[in-house]
């Protein structure tokens, strides 16, 4: 199959994405389709158990979500396809890994971050900005209580600001940071790690971790995208936020 915004490629039974829209990256419907594809290819190769993802070039791992998907013509289809990934990635007994070599924002925040492992470059940040545009991440609101806690959530989702790779790994939300140029090295050596355990053991055991987290995601996800459908896209600052940005000029909020 011929991708045009991923690279997909399998390799010493590793498949890798590579996100493929330099400079930023951004993940547009067509790209999460381009994903939906390669995971379905990965998903028929029994022997496959480790998925990698990446992002082309040095200046971002992810921007996100493409704002021209969140018109209201686009916008249940663009999330409803985002997060269909993330229920994929969620059942899956395969190890999914991220490697961030630059700032991971949005829906590239939360593609980064939801991986089993992450492993970031030092000048790498870490940010779900969409409260700035007028709307929350659904994703973040269902995954970072439970990986990151529900305080340390809050403060990442309300306030939107940006934590360094140091301070994303203190709080949880990272497994590694590594300086800019050992993240190849890193990668090799986590793989080579794993590669050394038994694979159904490695499943069985992911397995159990989910389970001692006490965690629905399935369920927390549809909560928290009614509240986006239902509420969220019936304000008015929602739209306002994100002609805002659009029009790069500071929102007028109307606070309903």
């Amino acid at each position: 199959m011929e991708y045009k915004n991923i690279i997909f490629g399998i390799s010493d039974q590793v498949a890798t994405i590579t996100l493929n829209r330099p400079p930023y990256n951004v993940i547009d419907i067509a790209t999460m389709d381009e994903i939906t594809d390669a995971l379905a290819e990965v998903e028929k190769e029994p022997d496959l158990h480790f998925i990698v993802f990446r992002g082309a070039g040095d200046k971002m791992f992810s921007a996100g979500v493409d704002i021209l998907d969140h018109t209201e013509e686009r916008v249940e289809e663009m999330l409803s396809k985002f997060h269909d990934i993330f229920r994929l990635l969620y059942k899956w007994d395969k190890i999914s890994i991220s490697v961030v070599q630059a700032p991971a924002i949005g829906g590239g925040c939360e593609l980064a971050t939801f991986c089993d492992f992450v492993i970031a470059a030092e000048s790498s940040y870490f940010s779900q900005p969409e409260i700035d545009v007028g709307c929350y991440p659904p994703i973040a609101a269902a995954a970072f209580p439970r990986i990151v806690g529900p305080k340390i959530a809050m403060d990442i989702v309300l306030t939107g600001r940006k934590l360094s790779a140091t301070e994303a790994k203190e709080v949880g939300l990272i497994t590694r940071v590594v300086p800019d140029d050992e993240l190849e090295e890193s990668l090799t050596e986590l793989l080579t790690t794993l590669n050394g355990k038994s694979r159904t053991v490695l499943s069985l055991a992911k397995k159990a971790l989910r389970a001692g987290t006490e965690w629905e995601f399935n369920l927390a996800l549809t909560k928290a995208e009614d509240i986006y459908f239902d509420e969220l896209l019936k304000t008015e600052d929602v739209m306002e936020g994100l002609n805002a940005f659009s029009e790069k000029r500071k929102p007028d909020w109307k606070h309903k």
